[in-house]
């Protein structure tokens, strides 16, 4: 029997291109793009939001959990815990589960802002209830490319850059072409053009209805080619890997 090829598809559900911006189109305009296309495609995604995007925008945040999505922690303020002492670090979190746990109490995945976690921080996310982590990369150090365990964590690593897959399709899929149970990961903020903001290149370039027309036609492309779509929960369980 052929092994069942696995794909994750995420969403770090933060304010606009932080730390550049502070507005909250993603959140208001990108959100319900990404919701309809989702369900167009028959896809469950994990959500990682902060806290703070939780307690202004509980409908979104609904609308997350009704969908049937997984619902993750993405720090509090979107603050990088790399900048954290030991006891900031034990209050994001906490505040973190505080903000979200109302709207799933079976609330179990963890994103840092940046991919950012330094390792001794892992331990603490057990200890506030997470217990599958997905804050490293195989393109950041420690270039990690394998699903590992830590501390009773299970640490996903992203597979690519989220601009990565707004580059011209043929790149994207030779790119992809490459990896093995791609985890793969976006901002609500991507499918809103951010073109006129001024920002830097990779914050703005094919934003909006490009990116949105990108991702739906990836999607299209690894499920043609046998993929399955989990979330980030179900595919920890199962294991899996990066690149091989």
């Amino acid at each position: 029997m052929p092994l069942v090829k696995r794909a994750v598809i995420s969403v770090d559900v933060e304010q606009d291109c932080p730390p550049f911006l502070d507005s909250m189109r993603g959140v208001e305009e990108g959100l319900p793009r990404l919701f309809a296309m989702f369900a167009a495609e028959s896809v469950s995604a994990t959500f990682f939001s902060t806290g703070r995007i939780a307690e202004h925008y509980p409908e979104r945040i609904k609308d997350i959990c009704a969908g049937d999505h997984e619902l993750g922690g993405h720090g509090y303020s979107h603050r990088r815990f790399d900048h954290m002492d030991d006891a900031e670090a034990r209050t994001d979190l906490a505040k973190t589960r505080q903000a979200l746990e109302p709207f799933n109490s079976r609330l179990t995945s963890f994103r840092a802002p940046n991919l950012r976690l330094p390792a001794r921080y892992v331990p603490l996310l057990g200890a506030h209830g997470f217990h599958v982590d997905s804050s490293l990369a195989a393109y950041k150090p420690p270039f990690e490319r394998k699903t590992v365990v830590a501390n009773g964590i299970t640490r996903v690593p992203v597979s690519v850059t989220s601009s990565v897959l707004r580059l011209p399709l043929p790149l994207v899929k030779a790119v992809l072409g490459r990896v093995r149970d791609p985890v793969l990961f976006v901002h609500p903020w991507e499918f809103v053009d951010m073109s006129k903001t001024g920002i830097r290149l990779d914050c703005r370039f094919n934003t909006g209805e490009p990116a949105l027309a990108n991702l739906s036609a990836i999607i299209g492309w690894l499920k043609k080619t046998g993929y399955r779509f989990l979330t980030l929960s179900e595919f920890a369980t199962r294991g899996g890997s990066v690149i091989p």
